[in-house]
């Protein structure tokens, strides 16, 4: 096929716009779900998608929808996007490169001509991050019908706020139905958030598959006592439990030969005081694995020691599960397409399992999807140091445009 390109100005200034809206008084990029400098980030992005000539649509859950119409009306869409909240101190890349990718690939097919057979829409859903609300992947998991909206605009915060209050307060509590449109495709474009790419040198990631998610929250009651007179054989240490699960966790991953990560990334003791041993420690648990009944063996074998913790320390455990993602697998037709598409235009490309949780993995229940990977610098992400060079980033979106052309014009390898 004759190469469109995109206009990597105008993309990569989108990238660099985005990136300075939400910043705090310290420099940091915050734009946590549904929060002031969200909204602030939302506005943009429709005053974008309204610059274009695109429909807008917001759903309850405050997912934003720029529509596409061309010449498909009535067809199902090409759907291509992500989301544009934020960690706190966050990089620019993560999510934004996605959506403000798709718009340039809508933008650029708009204006060079382009009669796609169904409509073509770029998605930024809502709470991806789950940093202010859980779960995080909130409103495409909504979207796909795997939480209701009504559960989730209840949800409160970890600032005591309501979604549902704080999507109205800001503008973006839409009237359509989550699902209003069902995909005939979707597509994600995405920087890796990992070393791989960079480390065999390779612009371009065609995501196959997608780790299982498991995420709980241990809590672990012994006794408060006195540091200096409470011999070490009398305690009902809160802390050294927690300490023990930690390593349990760390020493079976390592010793495993199997892609399974575990993280403990939250941690708090009470009453928190040097002097004192600790009487409760409460965590969390990160455990992940693209095999289903490798992460059902982890969770198992997480069970097991905490059911022996609590007989040989004397404390009591009890696990909260916060939220369980399959492992996905995407659609081979449009990752050989995303192949094709790297191929065509000379660019070497690596099938890959996404370690991370992303949209796609909810969207992907209620139709056929794919991720498109490029590169970050040093593995960095969720970091201000986030970094993909423009060269990537150009490749990346060129890549997308590729695809999605084909999709709207109905090829579909097989």
């Amino acid at each position: 096929m004759s190469h469109r390109s995109i206009d990597s100005a105008r993309l990569l200034g989108r990238i660099a716009e985005l990136g300075a809206i939400g910043r705090d008084a310290d420099g940091r990029l915050v734009r946590l779900a549904a929060s002031d400098t969200e909204k602030l980030g939302r506005d943009r992005f429709v005053s974008w998608l309204e610059d274009a000539g695109l429909e807008v649509a917001v759903d309850r859950i405050g997912n934003i929808f720029g529509i596409w119409n061309g010449a498909g009306v009535g067809e199902k869409p090409i759907m291509i996007g992500s989301h544009i909240d934020t960690v706190i101190n966050a990089g620019i890349y993560d999510g934004c490169y996605g959506v403000l990718a798709g718009l340039e690939v809508i933008e650029t097919l708009k204006g060079q001509g382009f009669e796609p057979s169904r409509p073509i829409v770029v998605a930024a859903f809502t709470n991806e991050e789950g940093v202010r609300y859980a779960p995080d992947m909130m409103g495409s998991l909504v979207y796909s019908g795997g939480l209701d909206v009504a559960a989730a605009l209840k949800t409160v915060g970890t600032d005591g706020t309501v979604l549902g209050d704080e999507l109205a307060r800001i503008g973006y509590a839409g009237p359509h139905a989550p699902g209003f449109l069902t995909p005939h495709a979707y597509v994600e474009l995405h920087i890796e958030q990992g070393p791989v790419l960079e480390r065999e040198g390779v612009p371009v990631g065609a995501v196959e598959n997608l780790q299982g998610i498991s995420w709980q929250r241990v809590t672990i009651d012994g006794d408060a006592n006195h540091a200096g007179t409470t011999p070490i054989s009398m305690r009902r240490d809160a802390g050294y439990a927690a300490a023990r699960v930690i390593t349990f966790l760390r020493d079976r991953a390592k010793a495993s030969n199997t892609p399974t990560v575990a993280t403990v990334g939250c941690i708090a003791f009470e009453p928190n005081a040097i002097n004192v041993i600790p009487s409760r420690a409460t965590f969390t648990v990160d455990l992940r694995d693209p095999d289903e009944d490798r992460l059902k063996e982890e969770e198992n074998a997480l069970s097991a020691f905490l059911e022996l913790l609590s007989a040989e320390e004397g404390v009591g455990v009890s696990v909260e599960r916060l939220a369980r993602f399959e492992p996905v697998k995407f659609d081979q037709a449009i990752v050989r397409l995303i192949e094709a598409a790297a191929r065509d235009r000379g660019l070497a490309c690596k099938r890959m399992t996404s370690g991370a949780g992303h949209d796609a993995q909810m969207i992907a229940r209620i139709a056929p999807g794919a991720m498109i990977f490029v590169p970050s610098r040093g593995g960095i992400s969720h970091n201000p140091k986030e970094f993909t060079s423009d060269t990537d980033l150009v490749a990346g979106a060129n890549i997308l445009l590729d695809v999605v052309c084909r999709l709207a014009t109905g090829e579909l390898p097989r």
